[in-house]
Formats: C-alpha cells, structure tokens, sequence
C-alpha cells in the first residue's frame, strides 16, 4: 500500500468515513491529515458542475461548459486522435471548474435501440467503444485528473435500473458487455470506474465478486478506485468486501456505522478497509496535485467552441444522396423547415444535460451558409401534437423553394435518462409534415437529429438525409458546413439502422419488465445478427457516404496484422474510414460471421493513395472459453476482411492460425438455434442450456410483503391500502402531465419515484430519510399502518437527537 504509515494513524472511524460521500458530489475529508474532500461531476460530453444545491436529475442549473456532441455522436467519426483530444479539452474545462474526477465516458453497449440512454454510449460494437472510450479517457486525465468510466456492467436498459437483475452467460458478458471496459480501462488507465445500478447474474453489481474481484481487480489489474452509480449501493458491507472503495452520494454517517460494526464484529477484516482507504487516498492525492499550484480558472470559450464543431462535422453522419443533391449549390433557394433548426436539439437528458457557453442555432448561422434563405416555418409541434395550420403554412413556403431543409428527429423528453422509449419512430406529426412537403416540392433534404435509432419508413420522400445525430453546442454550423461543401462529410454508423424495431436480435427479449431481464440473443447483438442471421437492414454498421469515392487494393495479410491500399479516386479531398473484419472459417464454435477487430481513418487528397496498417492485437483471435474459463484461439482458417462497412468488404484474404488446444466448450445439439445464428425466438430450455442452470423466476411474487429491493411500482399489489392508493395516484399524475403536455415532468415522475426501489429513498435522500425509518415506511406499505407511523415517529427523534447532537 502507498500510504500505509498514514493509514495506521487513522481511527476506524477516521477510515470508515471516507467511504461515502461528503454531500452529494464531494467526498469527506479529513484535515488533520491533510485530506481535502475531491469533487466529482457528471461530464460524458460537457462538466455539468451545479452551481447552487446539488441534485442528481439536473434540475438545477450547472455553471456553463462546451456541450460537445454526445457519445453515440463522436463514435461515428471513428477517430481514435480526436476523441482524445475532445477529452483534453473536457480536462481543461475540468480543471477550470475545480473537478477532481469527471463521470464518464459511459461506454455500456446499445442492446436494443429502445434503451433510454443510448445516446450517452458509443456504439453496439465492443472493440470501438472501447477504442473511443480509451482516447477519451487518455485525453481527460492528461491534465492530472480523473475519467470514470461507467456503467460496469451490462446496464442497459433504464426501465427498473436500479434493482433488474441481468441474466446473461459468461461468453457473451466476457465478448460483448466486458471487452470496452476492458480496453478503456486498460489502454486508457481510467483511475475510476462506476458500478452499475442492476443486478447482474443475481448479485448486485457492486457486491458481485466474480465482477469486481475475479475479473477487474484480478484478471485486469485495475488498482484504481470504484464509485457507486448515485443511491446504487445496497448493502455497503458486501460491496466493500467486493471492492467498492466510494459509495455516493452521503448517507450522512449511516452506512460508516455499518462499516465499523462489522469491522468490530469481524465480518469484515480491517485490513480490507485499509486497502480500499489505500485507493482513495491515492486519487484523492493525485487529482489533487493540480490544485496544489496555480491553475487556470478560466478557459477559451471561443476556441473550444472550434473543436466542439469540428469533432461534429467529423461525426455526421450523410445516409442519402439521391441524384447528387448535396452538396447544394451556393445562392440555391431554400426553404428552412422544422422547430429543431430554430431550437436545436443538440444533447440528451438527464444527469448529462450541460449548460453550454454559447449554442449556434440554424436560423442565426445561416448567413455564413450561401445558400438563398427563402424563409422559415417550424412545421410541426415539438412534443408531437399535430398542427395543421403548421403543416399548411410549411407547404406554402416550399412551394417558393427549390429545395428544403427539413429539421427533424427525436425531442428532449423522448430520449432521457431514467425510461426507455415506447417505440423507435419519430413523431408522427413529423412523418405527417414530410409526406405533404414531398406532394408540393419533392427536393427534400432531412436534417435528422436524434441520439438513438429509428426507423425510417419515410425514407423515399427525402433526396438527402444527413443523421447530425445529437452534435452539441456547435452542431448547427457543422451542419451547414456540410450541407454547402465546405466540409465533406466522413462519419460512419456505430450502429446497424434495421429496417424495423420488430427485426432487432433482443426484440422479444427487452426489457426486462419486473424482476429480471434474460439476454437470449447471446452473442448476437447488432451488426453480429443481422449479417450472420442474413437479415436486411436499412443501413449497416460503419456505413457513411462522402462526397468523393475511395478505392481499396493490395491487401497483404501478415501474422501480425494487415496492410493495403486506399485511394481517393473522386474529384474531392476526403477521410476514409476503413475497417478490419475477421470470420472463423470453423463450425465447431458458435460464432457471428464478421467480427471487427480494428479501423483507421484515413485522410486523402483527390487522386492521393496511401498504404494503411492495421495491426493484430491479443483480441484479434481470442474467444472465451466457458469449460476452461479463459480466452483461447480456437485453430482454423480465418477470414481477414477490410470493408467500408459491415455489408460492403472491399479485400478479403484467408489465414490460419494456430490455437491454443482448448476443449470444445459446447455441445451443438443443445444450441442449435445459437450455431444457426437466428436467435429471435430461443427458448427456455436452450437459454438454460447456454448458461448452464436454471434461468430464474422473472416475475415478482405478488404475495410476499415488499422490501428494501421492490419499487414504488410495486405498491400496486401492496397489502397496505395506503400504498396501493399512493400508486393509483402516481399513475394518474404520470398519465395527467404527459396529457397536458408537461412530458419532462411526467418522466421526471418516472425515473425518480415509479421505478425507484425503496432503499433508494434512503440512498438518495442524503441522510434525511435512514433504514430505520424506512422499515416503517415499509410497514405502512405492508398494512401496518399505526405500527409504521409510531415505528417512523420514534426513528425520525432519534435521527433528530443525533443530528442536533453533531453540532
């Protein structure tokens, strides 16, 4: 241990105290010993760093940031470089802010495209997400601090987050959910990572030793700190034992106690205290150190604007260019139609939302575009209400045009922390304004903005369809840089776009509505699916268009990696994203067809050509083994491909290599449908079968009396009337605010109560609320009504009497 001198002059308590929060983003401190509490804050893609009382769900303001483009944004630029060089910047901004340790990058993958945080996340792919997530991280804590990245693990769904329980077999958590955090934290050298709220494999996250333990602290060689997500501890003895240093936010002394007891008791040895002690102080100590010296306080709001719009411009994505409508012509006559061109949509929701320093609307920035601007109509109603005086007005402006700009996508309340969405459409007032546009002036161009997937039914009424995705505080120039020329468009899909929600690999399978969620598709999430199960998508992962054209040859395949040719061969300077696919040739093991194992992007002047090199890395061959319980290279002729996406292989070259001479892991006949790959209709004797027990019982036991673990929801089967009472009242009030149109309120009902389980009213309420008062809470819900009321009253003194007694 580093500071294992100081650590022995500490009390139990001293110790103890440091494993929980301060207040809501500050850790505790302890002054005789020159320990300064460290803040964090919430920053995937912007510091939001409130500037009055804390809060978790954002409702207060943060002071203002850059709002860089989202996660699910920049990961379409495929640029390892300038995702390290966004991070230097949220360091710098970082720094100014005085923030130790700032929460991100998230890198959990896109299971299904309904998952209400998607757009916090990079990508479906594991190998690029946490290619990305490490460049970040690198670039973050190039300025002395530290990223945190979450959430680990196999959190993706937001519907019942915090107590769902994962089921999912060993291969595929390894392959799919482990390898981003893997390489992030690895490659990236996070010095935080964040448990996830679920539960996984029937252990909470954070107590799960084969998770914390056997895989991160072990196999990984993680000796940084672990965070809970905020109010996602449950019981703090279990998750100090697995390894979680921090429990967020303050529980105002309570859960310290519960430490000392059971260190007192024996349950728990010191020494396991002074370990976790150990790894605080080492990040407390070292974020510190640029705190220590004078720092800059402020930082350039115009130059990180730049970078905010050009980290956009690479990550946009152009889906459609019938005819050659882009780029458009300098002085064309076009109409400007929908409300996002005149409020942007240009991030997410929730505990990211930054407060950014300026934002570029299209209605103010088009002056700079060339473009002959003919007017202006929003067209449609933000929140989804037809209108159609709208509509009307709309047409008659495109009448005068010869070409539109139709400002589309996803609002704010639709794409949010804390629920998932209903469906994976855009509004159909949206849909409604675009089919009366095509009859009066077909030249459409769509400008969509959204940070998910959706499906794209309307897609032959548009000419150009350019996916801005949710691209930050300077997205609307970045747009229109592309739109007019002036920047040619080089992003590439992280994820497939199917042609409909129904055809997604987890569709049958997500989410998880009461006590758990069962991961049937296995292996085959995303592109693995749909290529191995031959199924048509609208558009397949890592597929861009650019206004060039590229021309791929001379692949040489080498034991250590490839190399080969790209040249521009069109009238235009462009970048080329071009990626490395690898297919096991054998049968033995279930496998998808196409795995990618590497990318570069490649920048070329017109008729320039260049000899690229992708390097083999130790995951290049590997797959998890569940009989030997290691990664092993299972020895066959492979596939080594170099595409401009999943569907479109340009070069192809066989190679063999060399296994390691592990045991088959399966046996065929019980996994058919897995060696097939059309995995949407698994049953459940083949799911127990892949992950070798018996699959649990997903639904919740209506008799049983409710508990710290059950949620707010769950008051509807209460024995106590009161409870089931408060439900109907909580339903209605959801159902009431979406009517009136109040949706951010209404989901804000949603995430913060509907779902929560009970011990989050004492997680989360900063010591306001303790366990003891939640066990009359409890009673009340379970029909002890006057039993619960006293039990509450005497706790509430007692809490009273202490905290007086404090100060």
């Amino acid at each position: 241990m580093k500071y294992n001198e100081l650590i022995n002059k500490m009390t139990l308590e001293e110790k103890a105290s440091l494993m929980s929060g301060k207040d809501f983003w500050q850790t505790e401190d302890i002054q005789r010993f020159g320990i300064n509490n460290i803040f964090l804050a919430d920053g995937p893609h912007g510091i939001r760093k409130q500037a009055e009382a804390a809060d978790h769900l954002g409702l207060n303001e943060s002071l203002p940031a850059t709002c860089f483009p989202t996660a699910a944004t920049v990961a379409n630029s495929w640029n390892q470089q300038l995702m390290e060089t966004m991070g230097e910047y949220l360091g710098i901004e970082a720094v100014a802010q005085k923030v130790n340790v700032l929460l991100g990058p998230g890198i959990n993958m896109k299971r299904s495209p309904l998952a209400g945080r998607n757009f916090e996340y990079f990508s479906e792919d594991p190998y690029l997400a946490g290619k990305m997530a490490a460049g970040m991280i690198r670039g973050i804590q190039s300025h002395g601090i530290s990223a945190c990245v979450k959430h680990f693990a196999v959190n993706n769904q937001e519907e019942r987050r915090m107590v769902i329980d994962t089921i999912v077999d060993e291969r595929t958590l390894r392959e799919i959910y482990l390898t981003a955090f893997e390489i992030a934290i690895k490659e990236g050298n996070s010095k935080t990572v964040m448990s996830a709220y679920n539960m996984l494999n029937g252990v909470h996250t954070n107590e799960n030793i084969h998770l914390m333990q056997e895989i991160l602290r072990e196999e990984w060689n993680y000796q940084g700190v672990v965070v809970t997500d905020w109010g996602g501890s449950n019981d703090r003895v279990a998750g100090l034992l697995a390894g979680n240093e921090l429990e967020m936010p303050t529980t105002a002394g309570e859960t310290d106690q519960e430490i000392i007891e059971a260190v007192k008791s024996g349950k728990i040895k010191e020494e396991v205290l002074d370990v976790s002690v150990d790894r605080l102080l080492d990040l407390i100590f070292t974020t510190e150190q640029v705190y220590s010296k004078p720092y800059k306080q402020e930082f350039d709001i115009e130059e990180h604007h730049r970078v905010a719009q050009k980290v956009a411009e690479e990550s946009i994505v152009l889906l459609k260019n019938e005819s050659h409508i882009l780029p458009l012509k300098k002085g064309v006559k076009a109409a400007i139609i929908g409300d996002f061109a005149k409020n942007a949509r240009y991030q997410g929701a929730g505990s990211s939302i930054v407060n950014p320093t300026k934002l570029d609307q299209t209605l103010d920035v088009l002056g700079e575009s060339g473009f002959a601007i003919v007017g202006y109509e929003p067209g449609y109603e933000r929140y989804g209400k037809q209108n159609r005086k709208k509509v009307e007005e709309a047409c008659e402006l495109a009448k005068k045009s010869e070409v539109i700009l139709l400002y589309i996508g996803l609002d704010e309340a639709t794409e949010a922390e804390g629920l998932d969405r209903p469906n994976a459409m855009i509004p159909q007032n949206q849909i409604h304004l675009l089919d009366a546009l095509h009859r009066v002036n077909p030249n459409i161009i769509a400008i969509l903005s959204c940070g998910s997937v959706v499906e794209m039914p309307w897609i032959d009424k548009v000419k150009g369809l350019l996916h801005a995705y949710l691209s930050g505080q300077a997205g609307a120039k970045a747009v229109l840089r592309i739109l007019s020329g002036e920047t040619n468009p080089s992003g590439k899909l992280a994820e497939t776009y199917p042609l409909r929600y129904e055809d997604t690999p987890a569709y049958r399978y997500f989410p998880g509505k009461e006590v758990s969620v069962e991961y049937r598709e296995g292996l085959f999430i995303g592109y693995r699916y749909y290529d191995t199960a031959n199924i048509n998508v609208r558009f397949p992962f890592g597929y861009g268009l650019s206004y060039t054209t590229f021309e791929y040859s001379d692949l040489e395949v080498g034991k250590d990696g490839v190399s080969f040719s790209i040249t521009n061969t069109g009238n235009r300077d462009g970048s080329e994203i071009a990626q490395l696919y690898v297919g096991c040739q054998s049968g033995s093991i279930f496998r998808p067809n196409k795995e990618l194992k590497g990318f570069v992007k490649v920048f070329l002047c017109e008729g320039e050509k260049k000899v690229v090199n992708i390097p083999f890395d130790d995951k290049t061959f590997r797959y998890f083994n569940v009989q030997t319980n290691k990664w092993e290279v299972e020895e066959a002729d492979y596939s080594v491909m170099i595409g401009a996406s999943i569907t479109d292989i340009k070069l192809k070259e066989p190679l063999f290599v060399k296994g390691t001479g592990a045991p088959l892991p399966y046996e065929e006949e019980k996994l058919q449908t897995y060696y097939s790959g059309k995995i949407n209709q698994v049953g459940i004797d083949e799911f127990e079968a892949l992950i070798g027990r018996k699959v649990p019982v997903s639904t919740w036991d209506r008799t049983k009396l409710l508990g710290y673990n059950d949620t707010i929801a769950q008051c509807q089967y209460a024995k106590g009337g009161l409870a089931r009472l408060a439900f109907r009242l909580l339903s209605f009030s959801y159902w009431l605010l979406k009517k009136i149109g109040k949706r951010e309120l209404a989901n804000l009902i949603m995430m913060s109560v509907y779902h929560m389980p009970f011990r989050g009213v004492a997680r989360m309420t900063g010591g306001a609320i303790n366990m003891p008062m939640l066990d009359g809470i409890l009673m009340i819900v379970n029909g002890q009504f006057l039993k619960g009321v006293r039990h509450l009253v005497k706790e509430r003194k007692k809490l009273a009497r202490r905290t007086k007694g404090k100060k």
